[in-house]
């Protein structure tokens, strides 16, 4: 009788990048699923100072911001989705943190751009907002919605010029091409690598709350940006 000397199959491993990045990303969605409602504020001035890092999300009205948001937070009614864009015109701010400890806010400025809102007000509203990415001190990142079947608006680019100098000073800036699930895999490389030259050097990353694509990264991109004195390994 012979005898078999191989040892049992075993399962594939996942290499140590992919096991180390599903590591990072699961401690980062569990802090950004913390977020909590903090305040709301219709000008500046109502804003609290506070000290701990601020990351901005902008975009054009129906660009999927609120669905990014929601989907990153794993909530689904965190950040409000009116039934006519353009109307909520209200800065909303939500704490993260574990234990009750906030280390960090998200802030959802009202999407711009919507055709029915009044000119007066989209002047008002592209004023307050870039007194916000002007001035806001505890700013750190700041998070822009595209939908790449449109690509950049007018007022995208003018937000870019806005903050371009922070960009330069170190504050950090992400691209987020939403509702990448309507693209075919040959058109998302395409807008990735256009997007990627009409950044200035900031991050982009393709999203899809339909398809669960790009969440880990942008998940954990956020994370490192609002903790960037923690050491990475210890996560």
């Amino acid at each position: 009788m012979t005898t078999n000397s191989n040892p049992p199959a075993s399962a594939p491993q996942a290499p140590p990048s992919d096991v180390a990045a599903k590591a990072a990303a699961n401690v980062a969605l569990g802090w950004l699923h913390t977020a909590k409602f903090l305040t709301t504020a219709p000008q500046l001035h109502f804003l609290p100072a506070l000290d701990v890092p601020e990351i901005a999300f902008v975009g054009r009205s129906n660009a999927g911001k609120s669905t990014c948001i929601n989907t990153l937070t794993q909530q689904k009614q965190l950040a409000f989705a009116s039934k006519k864009p353009g109307r909520t015109q209200h800065i909303n701010l939500f704490s993260l943190g574990k234990q009750g400890v906030t280390d960090a806010v998200l802030t959802d400025l009202p999407g711009y751009g919507y055709a029915a809102v009044p000119k007066s007000d989209k002047i008002r509203w592209q004023q307050v907002m870039a007194n916000y990415l002007v001035t806001r001190e505890n700013l750190k990142a700041i998070v822009l919605m595209c939908d790449p079947r449109h690509g950049l608006t007018e007022l995208d680019e003018i937000l870019l010029d806005i903050i371009r100098p922070r960009v330069e000073e170190g504050l950090k800036f992400l691209v987020i091409l939403t509702k990448a699930d309507k693209l075919t895999r040959v058109e998302q490389a395409k807008a990735l690598s256009i997007m990627k030259l009409q950044a200035g050097g900031g991050e982009v990353r393709l999203f899809s709350a339909t398809k669960r694509q790009g969440i880990d990264e942008v998940a954990t991109l956020l994370w490192q940006w609002a903790h960037p004195t923690v050491d990475q390994a210890d996560t």
